[in-house]
């Protein structure tokens, strides 16, 4: 008998779970935001799977290496167990199309907007996608959830608000977002947030209460 597949939240790193700092090259920069060990640990109290699915383009870039970016996740499970959270799983894609060195070169199927990451995750860890969600502060985020079919939040944390502001002019008049950077070259006007939220931990109360009967 086939095991019925589980719920998840998809959560970005940067700027979602731990402060937004640029490259994040050095463990000491680490910070986890106010609220986010909190809004995980009632994550794997009500059954979600959580996964992180991050960009680490530092890789390519040559600002630190793939085993950095391993230990950087091995201290955010130290620090959200310190508050009884844990990340089931960790994602990333150490890939630039254009800035990349050696085989970190190349225009892959994982860097967020791409749902590789997404698909990957939901294979291994057994996860229905229509049940779950993606929570990030960029509109990449939300586009990759959405090619997958699953709605997006997006938080004001990190590089929330300047995504926010170029999804609102985006909807005002024609022309590409303020920020390509944050948005994608032309965010699709089809795939939005179904919330935004203050942060992880507010996104977390609007997830559980719209599952509600």
């Amino acid at each position: 008998m086939q095991a019925e597949k589980r719920a998840a939240v998809f959560l970005d790193r940067d700027g979602t779970i731990n402060e937004e700092v640029g490259y994040l090259d050095r463990v000491e920069k680490l910070r986890l935001i106010p609220g986010a060990a909190e809004a995980i640990r009632l994550l794997n109290e009500k059954g979600f799977k959580t996964v992180v699915v991050t960009n680490q383009s530092g890789v390519a870039r040559g600002f630190f290496t793939e085993a950095f970016v391993e230990t950087v996740h091995s201290r955010i499970q130290e620090l959200l167990a310190a508050e009884g959270a844990v990340i089931d799983g960790f994602y990333y894609c150490p890939h630039h199309p254009t800035e990349g060195r050696g085989p970190y070169l190349q225009d892959c199927d994982c860097r967020k907007p791409a749902p590789g990451l997404l698909r990957c995750a939901a294979a291994e860890h057994g996860i229905d996608p229509s049940r779950s969600f993606v929570v990030g502060d960029t509109l990449k985020d939300i586009e990759a959830g959405g090619r997958v079919g699953i709605p997006g939040i997006l938080v004001l944390t990190g590089y929330g608000r300047e995504a926010l502001a170029a999804l609102e002019a985006q909807t005002d008049g024609p022309g590409t977002c303020p920020d390509a950077s944050l948005a994608t070259e032309r965010h699709p006007r089809n795939i939005r947030p179904v919330h935004v939220a203050a942060d992880l931990g507010a996104a977390v109360r609007w997830i559980l209460r719209s599952l509600r009967p």
